[in-house]
Formats: structure tokens, C-alpha cells, sequence
């Protein structure tokens, strides 16, 4: 063979490597469960940092959830958020969907994909709170622009099919607040090796939900002794009250000190 002869690999070939670099990438983080409860939808996740989030408001009845790359699902986030921000200026906060935002990032995602160097190692869930359980919007996005109309509930990151074998099994709609947090949790400490379950603490855990009740902006964080109370409530009828607690996650997408690389220089969250 020539020297000066490229080597040649197929497209076929380029595809299928570039979505096993992908895949593991997205494995090795840990796994983030969205499923719906009586009043909206809720997030929870394996997260142990209190400035680096997996789950975060995008627009007033919007969230978003990832695994993966931090610095990665980071860029995608605010992203949507300027879309957001942008579309309901120019036209109208209605029509700022979960449905249009997953369209962009499924363009970009697509894009990535196809064209750069290496796909982003990232899934995402983009979802919206409707006016009833109905009509709720669930959309999960994988790293080469695919996106999958979720219903009832999503598993992401390392055991996602495990967690969404028995989310199929256990997970039934109505369930109050604290009972879909006690499910989520509980498979989130499942090893999927088959080696004895973790109990997770509330330390290691990132939670929020989106309320249909609350007026616009539906996101909220559940965290420190809110957080506590409803996971060991003896109550499984438990549910949020209505105080809110602090939170800074609008103030994300313009904050530099967010905008930094993952704590392990760029390994998988």
C-alpha cells in the first residue's frame, strides 16, 4: 500500500465505533430516574455536588435532566436556556414546548454526531408539566440526536435498563410525592451486577420536581430537611408544603462560576 494512501474506514464502521465510544462514556455515569407522582413530574439523581447539577430549570414549566459529560450536558443546557429565554421574548411564553427544545437538541445532537471529531458522551430528558397528568411531556434525547416520547417514567446512565425493569413493575400513576421518591431512590442503590443494594443518603441525592400547582414557574429543588422528611416520612401520602426553599437556578445559565469543567477533568457524572 501506498504511504501516501489514506487509510479507509466506512461509514458504516465510523458509526458504529463512534456510538460505542458514546455508549460507555454515558455507562460510567451515575444514573438519574424522572418519573411522574400525583402532582407533576419529579427528578432525582445521584449526585453527591451541591454547584455541579444534573437536574435544572429551563423555562416555566420546563426541566431538564442529564448524565454524562458535565461539561458536555452543561453546554446543552444553556443553550436551551437562551432558546427559551429568546422564543418566549420574540413570541409568547406558550410557545416556548419541552416538544421545540427537544427538536433543537436533537439537532444538535445530530449534528455533533455526524460531523465533529467525537459525539458528546450525553443523554438527556427534557420534560414539561401540563395542565393535567395527560398532558404532561416527557422527551429523552441520546447522543446521536434520537429522541423517544417517554411515558410514565425514564432511566438514564449506568443500570438505566435495570432500573427501568423494575420501574415497570412498581411504578403506577398516582403515586404521591414521597412514594415516587422512596421508588426512585431505593433503584437508584440497586447495583446492576447483582451485588447487595446501597442505601443512599440524602447527601448523595439531587432532587426537584415540577409542580403543576405552582403558579408559572413550576421547578422546584427539594433538598436538605424538606428532603429529609420525605424520605423517611412515615406518611407515604406526604407531600411537598408549600414554603419554598432557596433556589439559584435561573441564575445558573449566567453564572461563570458554574461554567467550569466536571470535577475529574471531563469523566463522566
Amino acid at each position: 500500500m501506498s504511504a501516501g494512501m489514506p487509510f479507509y474506514v466506512s461509514p458504516e464502521q465510523l458509526m458504529k465505533d463512534r456510538a460505542d465510544f458514546a455508549r460507555k462514556g454515558i455507562a460510567r455515569g451515575r444514573s438519574v430516574v424522572v418519573l411522574a407522582y400525583d402532582s407533576g413530574i419529579a427528578f432525582v439523581a445521584e449526585n453527591p455536588s451541591r454547584a455541579l447539577h444534573k437536574i435544572s430549570e429551563i423555562y416555566d414549566r420546563i426541566a431538564f435532566a442529564a448524565v454524562g459529560k458535565y461539561n458536555e450536558f452543561e453546554n446543552l443546557r444553556v443553550a436551551g436556556v437562551r432558546y427559551a429565554d429568546l422564543r418566549g421574548y420574540s413570541y409568547d411564553r406558550s410557545d416556548v414546548t419541552a416538544r421545540g427544545l427537544a427538536n433543537a437538541y436533537a439537532q444538535t445532537l445530530g449534528t455533533v454526531f455526524t460531523q465533529e471529531s467525537k459525539p458528546y458522551e450525553v443523554e438527556i430528558v427534557v420534560a414539561e408539566a401540563g395542565a393535567g397528568p395527560e398532558t404532561d411531556q416527557v422527551y429523552r434525547l441520546t447522543y446521536d440526536g434520537s429522541v423517544a416520547d417517554e411515558h410514565g417514567f425514564v432511566a438514564m446512565g449506568g443500570g438505566a435498563e435495570q432500573i427501568e425493569t423494575a420501574l415497570e413493575e412498581q411504578w403506577r400513576p398516582g403515586l404521591h410525592l414521597a412514594e415516587a421518591l422512596a421508588l426512585a431512590v431505593r433503584l437508584l442503590g440497586t447495583d446492576p451486577g447483582g451485588g447487595a443494594a446501597r442505601e443512599l443518603t440524602p447527601e448523595q441525592l439531587e432532587v426537584a420536581v415540577l409542580d403543576r400547582h405552582r403558579p408559572r414557574r413550576c421547578f422546584r429543588r427539594i433538598q436538605g430537611p424538606l428532603l429529609d422528611r420525605l424520605l423517611s416520612s412515615d406518611d407515604p401520602t406526604a407531600d411537598v408544603p408549600d414554603v419554598d426553599e432557596p433556589d439559584s437556578a435561573r441564575s445558573e445559565a449566567t453564572n461563570p462560576q458554574t461554567q467550569r469543567p466536571d470535577r475529574d477533568g471531563g469523566t463522566s457524572e
